[in-house]
């Protein structure tokens, strides 16, 4: 009887360390959202915008990266429709604010386009370490910069030409496109550094 409470004491040990370990592997895709997310300048959007990915990223930063660029582009499209809709909408349009948002479109329409391409460049990279890795990566990092210039060149022309009611209707969800962006490319930055 002596001997068989060890070896019970230590089958309920083991038992209990599969099952906290189960339960720790199973929510750390989670936490590893959470913390490559805090490593970007807008922790709480990228956090709320990809947490959903985790099942899916697990633990890759490369497949995290790609999600983030994926996501921005999709919030780029869904503000460039918006946009569309809000100046279709609007009674009358100053030829002035009507070519702030023409440039605007036009820019957001290339911001979609480089980031849809920067995504498509992640899945050619290789092995770290290799050539390719290195020609693959400094164009996604090309690209995600660009999109990221072509939102705050968006941004600059709305605040500039714009005047403040299609402004203030625009520039949010502008906004969020480019804060996106930028947490797209720190988690870029992040495959780069690994």
């Amino acid at each position: 009887m002596a001997r068989a409470m060890p070896f019970s004491l230590a089958f309920l040990l083991a038992v209990i360390c599969y099952s906290t370990c189960a339960v720790t592997s199973a929510g750390s895709p989670t936490d590893f959202v959470r913390s490559s997310c805090s490593a970007t300048r807008y922790p709480d959007l990228c956090f709320r915008c990809l947490a959903s990915y985790a099942p899916a990223v697990r633990h890759s930063p490369r497949q995290l990266a790609r999600a983030a660029m994926a996501v921005s582009a999709d919030r780029a499209r869904s503000a460039s429709t918006y946009v569309s809709r809000i100046i279709a909408g609007a009674k009358s349009v100053r030829p002035r604010d009507a070519g702030a948002v023409r440039d605007c479109l036009e820019n957001m329409a290339d911001s979609v386009d480089r980031l849809r391409r920067s995504a498509e460049e992640l899945d050619l990279l290789g092995g770290a370490g290799s050539p390719e890795f290195a020609w693959h990566m400094s164009n996604v990092r090309t690209w995600c910069s660009a999109a990221l210039t072509d939102e705050n060149t968006c941004l600059d022309s709305l605040e500039e030409h714009c005047s403040g009611g299609i402004r203030s209707a625009i520039r949010p969800k502008v906004v969020e496109v480019a804060q996106m962006t930028s947490n797209a490319l720190a988690l870029v930055n992040r495959v780069w550094s690994k």
